[in-house]
């Protein structure tokens, strides 16, 4: 196998954008620093921040798909998020919570529970996983998808935190129950990632316009990528090897 790490991304607000990064220190236990860090709750939501909640209790991509066109850029506790059909936004987000609600507000469904606080749970990322999680995600098996599909998709389509290349498709999928080895860290794989329709959305134009679904289940499973939990800690960067235990 001689596979490397081709991109990392960190999602700081889940479902509110995404940023690249080139390298990242990665704790036992943990999610990535700096993704799902926060999260939004609509309504219709019981979360407080005590604990981790389902991703039921928070505006998403699957129901609004005009958010997965959001971008992020961190910088200190500032974020700034653009987005084709809004102004750009500077704001901290444990703070500024109204001038992000107001933002947002033009990019939800009319029929949805509205947004109406954001959160944070102390000591973890709001993974869709009730244990934190960092996703892997392999570039042959976007290709694939793309193929068969007949056009061209963003890898963004999948919110994947770290991706990799040189492996053949679905080959990911045999990792359960192993542990992986990328850059210093190393990983234990929990589960495969089963996908929603946050993934039809075009993350350039947040306009639903591909059946990644209706593709996924043409393999027979609607699966892409794995959950996988840190067992040791240490650096990734883009270019790391990755490699099976």
């Amino acid at each position: 196998m001689n596979a490397e790490v081709t991109h990392l991304w960190r999602h700081p607000i889940k479902s509110h954008g995404r940023e690249a990064i080139q390298t990242v220190t990665l704790n036992p236990g943990q999610t990535m620093p700096g993704d799902r860090v926060w999260a939004v709750a609509h309504e219709a939501s019981t979360a407080d921040g005590s604990e981790w909640v389902p991703c039921a209790n928070f505006s998403r991509g699957s129901k609004a798909p005009q958010l997965m066109a959001i971008s992020t850029r961190m910088d200190g506790d500032t974020m700034t998020l653009t987005h084709p059909e809004r102004p750009e936004l500077r704001f901290n987000p444990d703070k500024d919570q109204q001038i992000f609600l107001d933002w947002v507000k033009p990019l939800m469904p009319t029929d949805r529970a509205a947004s109406v606080r954001i959160l944070r749970v102390p000591g973890r990322g709001m993974t869709d996983s009730e244990y934190p999680s960092i996703s892997l995600c392999n570039m042959a098996s976007h290709r694939a998808v793309e193929q068969k599909l007949g056009q061209d998709l963003s890898i963004q389509r999948w919110r994947g935190s770290i991706w990799f290349d040189g492996l053949p498709l679905w080959e990911e999928f045999d990792w359960l129950g192993r542990e992986v080895q990328i850059g210093e860290a190393v990983f234990s794989v929990r589960e495969r990632i089963q996908r929603c329709l946050a993934t039809t959305a075009n993350p350039d134009t947040g306009l639903r316009d591909a059946d990644t679904l209706g593709t996924l289940n043409s393999w027979g499973h609607q699966d892409f990528g794995v959950y996988a939990t840190v067992v040791r800690g240490g650096a990734i960067s883009v270019g790391d090897k990755v490699q099976v235990l």
